[in-house]
């Protein structure tokens, strides 16, 4: 069966007109017309650069689509370009192209300083094992072609812990390496056709389910100290855990992304920026086992001290559904602290939370400057959220002194429907969780009995419906919430 072709387009109609969900099939039609208008079609396996658009300026350009696009900063065309099949590579299905991909990122590598170069994956399926990118790159993946995970865990190596983490975050020790992997680059273009990169996620689930797992499961893409980034027009399914992973990044833009997992499958974020600054998420459609997208910034002591934080984050026009966790998710690993965050134009259904601020005792770390407007949800549990975490730590030397400090949460024009509880801020006794600002928000489906649940929170809320908790009802003439 065909891949979804960029569902999240088609979903702009049904957005504002509130439609329901599309069929496949329309899906499928439609989205083949449109799937290739960002990038014109290339000869499958010749030596052609595709161009690429140059992203408009932030926040401008014509009509009034907004774009956050101009934090990557696209350099000159790639100054060779092979196609993996030069390097031995096989597109049956079945061969094994782990020495083929990493041989050609082996010859990429010379031409990082004359002009860069772009590797093709042509129409097929390429299963592999994890390889290793380089600078002034470009992985182009022509239409019908689709990289595959390999099923044999040792093609997943396994590496250091994150430093801000202190050990692999579901295990002891190292962590399995990514499929497609990165550290310390510059310039990287992750693009093509409406490829697909499928980690074949199931064999890592299971060994979650069943209790085998040794390591800490691979991400689907993971880039690490790198700069420059520009991920667009691709499908990624089935990560063995979260699925795209910019940590200690900056100047990264993700766009024009479809990301599927089965909606059971365990920790398959869609997207997750953690301890990286100026991030753009736009015009992505995601469908996973947990946050379609989640901030995140170290974890207890180890964030702490490493002390870098996420900033300057835009999550725009994301829609998709999450049975267990939210549309966008803060923490809970957010130690190293988060500030400066946009999100707007969320579209969440058949979810557990559309927006959720996550934190914990020991966690330390702040979240300040978090804006958050124009979301629409469908038949969620928990519109907005804020939570205490579940005493989730990674050694016995957490400080459990160290408590997060939340302010300057603004969230406004915000729609539901079917909506199933009133919203829930939990703070943390002793820590601050003020300066909450909510305004024009509507949650249809509640019962005349439903009421907010609130402690340890303080803000301001106006046009909210159902009448918010007490700690929200300091509105006087001089608020600070009421005219911003």
């Amino acid at each position: 069966m065909e891949l979804p072709q960029k569902p999240w387009l088609a979903c702009k109609a049904w957005w504002w007109g509130g439609l329901r969900r599309p069929s496949c099939a329309i899906l499928l039609g439609t989205m083949a017309l449109l799937g290739l208008s960002w990038l014109q079609t290339t000869p499958s396996r010749v030596a052609v650069v595709p161009a690429i658009t140059p992203p408009a300026p932030d926040d401008v350009g014509a009509g009034p689509v907004r774009s956050c696009s101009s934090f990557y900063r696209p350099g000159r065309s790639r100054g060779v370009v092979f196609s993996i099949e030069r390097f031995g590579g096989v597109g049956d299905g079945k061969a094994s192209n782990t020495e083929a991909f990493r041989r050609a990122m082996d010859h990429l590598r010379k031409f990082g300083d004359k002009g860069g170069s772009q590797l093709n994956v042509p129409k097929g399926r390429w299963v592999t094992g994890s390889f290793n990118l380089t600078s002034n790159f470009t992985l182009f993946l022509e239409k019908g072609a689709v990289i595959l995970g390999s099923q044999d865990p040792k093609e997943w190596p396994v590496i250091e812990a994150l430093p801000s983490y202190g050990r692999g975050r579901e295990r002891w020790g190292g962590r399995h390496i990514s499929l497609i992997h990165g550290d310390g680059l510059t310039d990287v273009v992750i693009t093509g056709q409406n490829g697909s990169i499928d980690g074949q996620g199931r064999m890592w689930w299971d060994m979650w389910w069943n209790r085998t797992l040794e390591r800490t499961r691979g991400h689907l893409l993971e880039l690490v100290n790198s700069n420059n980034i520009l991920i667009s027009n691709l499908t990624f399914l089935n990560s063995p855990f979260w699925t795209i992973h910019p940590v200690y990044c900056s100047d990264v833009v993700i766009k024009n992304l479809t990301v599927l997992a089965p909606l059971h499958s365990p920790n398959t974020d869609g997207i997750d920026p953690d301890s990286s600054t100026n991030v753009c998420i736009e015009d992505c459609y995601i469908e996973s086992g947990d946050d379609l997208v989640a901030v995140k910034s170290g974890w207890d002591q180890y964030g702490i001290s490493m002390a870098r934080p996420s900033s300057n984050i835009v999550i725009r026009r994301v829609s998709g559904t999450t049975p267990t966790c939210s549309g966008v998710g803060i923490g809970s690993e957010m130690s190293g602290g988060i500030s400066n965050v946009v999100v707007e134009d969320l579209h969440v259904w058949d979810s557990a939370a559309a927006v959720r601020v996550k934190t914990d005792m020991g966690r330390g770390g702040y979240v300040s400057n978090i804006t958050i407007t124009n979301v629409k949800m469908e038949r969620v549990k928990i519109p907005i959220r804020f939570s205490r975490g579940s005493n989730d730590h990674p050694d016995e030397g957490w400080d459990r002194k160290a408590l997060p400090r939340i302010n300057g949460v603004y969230i406004s024009n915000v729609f539901g429907l079917s909506i199933e509880k009133a919203p829930v801020l939990e703070g943390i006794k002793g820590a601050k969780f003020e300066g909450l600002c909510l305004r024009n928000v509507s949650l249809g489906g509640l019962g005349p009995e439903a009421k907010w649940r609130c402690e340890f929170v303080a803000g301001e809320a106006y046009d909210v419906s159902p009448v918010p908790c007490l700690q929200l009802r300091s509105n006087g003439s001089k608020s600070w919430c009421k005219h911003t």
